[in-house]
């Protein structure tokens, strides 16, 4: 379980508290477990643990209500889930972002192309003749999830170096 520390309150009563999270892309596929920890001056009973369970499927901007016991009963820690990027993928909202390098032939011939998607599976991009360096292909349906279900979009930024021949 991570643990996650939160503080709360300058020396005052606070009611609510809010956190951002950045949670694993695998994690957002699979759900995770999570410690709260909140440290408020303001708690005369100490230090708060609050559990969190993800559950599988969650979108990135997900919004999760830990209800908080104690002097601070009926009151609430806020918690804010978002997508962090790895080296593979770059999350943007519900897409992701990947670059995919291939030849200067493949660029020219076109073909078919394997990469790695975010849940370990490989997956075939079709590659059209003549493709320019930096155009992006779409992959629909193999993003994050989205709040209100199916899934985003993987987009595919092709990259190559052009063959240059220097001769006297």
């Amino acid at each position: 379980m991570a643990q996650t520390p939160v503080l709360c309150a300058e020396g005052k009563r606070s009611e609510t508290c809010h956190r951002m999270f950045f949670l694993r892309i695998d994690e957002l596929f699979r759900g995770t477990a999570l410690e709260i920890r909140v440290h408020d001056p303001a708690n005369l009973d100490g230090s708060e643990l609050l559990a969190l369970t993800i559950p599988p499927q969650t979108a990135p901007g997900t919004r999760f209500r830990v209800p908080r016991g104690g002097t601070f009963a009926g009151c609430f820690v806020i918690v804010r889930v978002k997508a962090q990027p790895n080296a593979r993928f770059k999350p943007r909202g519900s897409d992701l972002r990947a670059e995919l390098r291939i030849t200067a032939q493949r660029a020219e011939k076109g073909g078919t192309e394997m990469i790695p998607g975010p849940l370990g599976t490989m997956l075939r991009v079709n590659i059209p003749p003549r493709i320019g360096r930096g155009e992006v292909m779409r992959i629909s349906g193999e993003g994050l999830p989205k709040p209100r279900g199916g899934r985003g979009d993987l987009l595919v930024r092709v990259t190559y170096r052009p063959a240059v021949r220097i001769t006297r």
